[in-house]
């Protein structure tokens, strides 16, 4: 297990290094920059601007010197946001979209996965096509289309929550829902196929001979083995919403990381696109390895590659 880590660790350092390498070249590849606007600068005021942030340097002093700071945890300056780090932003933003993020998570998972399961132990009656049904609408609908119905409805017309902004547990759940709308259905239908083959195996028919309980056949059988894919699916899946979706959380007005993370390609701000690139990187290789990691709780037979017993 020990070396296993080691290894992952190192490939993942190198993985980090690779991102931060092939984003800080592309992005200095793309024509323009941080301070060029509409109503041009004069070129001494440029030349100064450019002077203190180190961007008259040569671009591979700016590539080791960047790679330094990071090292250092430092993420630099924002070139747009007059006196605003990166690290202020992320620590700032993030927790609004963790918030945002583990809450549709929860619902993604605990809806998608229980609709699954009911779909496939009511295979090809009344409870699976509906749950295939919702499904492929909630693969099909994008979530500004979801999230402007649920503000038109659950907003303007009952008055149940409160249509945007940041604040309340009730701030939270409208978002979230439009966050979870895809991720649900898409669980659902993972869970519904690996739950139908799981059901078909050997095993489990002779579990059933045995006269053990439905129950016990379905969640300490069935269940525990089908459930893998969706571990599998959950990592990439949780890395992606707890970053934030600019696009809900610009319809719902909320503060959080995603609106930073796609105006900052625009502002040509090279620090934050920088930084929010290896942010996220981080968070998805720590969750693919924390997935590895559960396959061996969730069925022992997995072992991890060079792990000793």
């Amino acid at each position: 297990m020990l070396s296993y880590l080691i290894r992952r660790l190192l490939s993942a350092l190198f993985a980090i290094w690779v991102v931060i390498t092939v984003t800080f070249f592309f992005m200095h590849a793309i024509p323009g920059g941080p301070f060029e606007t509409e109503k041009a600068i004069p070129p001494a005021i440029k030349a100064n601007i450019e002077a203190r942030y180190k961007l008259d340097q040569p671009l591979h002093i700016q590539y080791i010197d960047y790679l330094g700071n990071v090292v250092r945890g430092d993420l630099g300056p924002s070139f747009k946001y007059r006196g605003q780090t990166v690290n202020g932003i992320i620590s700032e933003r993030f927790p609004i979209s963790m918030q945002l993020g583990l809450t549709a998570f929860a619902i993604a998972i605990i809806l998608g996965v229980g609709a699954g399961i009911v779909a496939a132990l009511y295979q090809g009656r009344i409870p699976d096509y509906i749950t295939m049904f919702f499904s492929t609408i909630g693969i099909s609908v994008p979530s500004f289309i979801l999230g402007t119905l649920l503000m038109y409805y659950l907003a303007f017309k009952w008055g149940l929550l409160p249509a945007a902004m940041w604040g309340t547990p009730k701030h939270v759940l409208m978002p979230a829902i439009a966050l979870a709308g895809l991720p649900t259905a898409f669980i659902a239908r993972l869970m519904r196929s690996s739950m139908l083959d799981v059901l078909n195996q050997d095993y489990m028919k002779t579990a059933v001979s045995k006269g053990l309980a439905r129950w016990r056949i379905i969640w300490l059988h069935a269940v525990k083995n089908a459930i893998i894919p969706v571990v599998t699916y959950s990592g990439p899946l949780l890395a992606t919403i707890l970053t934030g979706s600019f696009i809900v959380e610009n319809i719902f007005a909320i503060p959080g990381l995603g609106k930073h993370f796609v105006t900052s390609i625009y502002n040509r701000d090279y620090t934050v696109i920088l930084g929010l690139t290896i942010f996220y990187s981080i968070i998805l290789i720590a969750l693919n390895m924390l997935v590895d990691l559960a396959y061996t709780l969730i069925d022992p037979r997995i072992k991890l590659m060079g792990s000793k017993e």
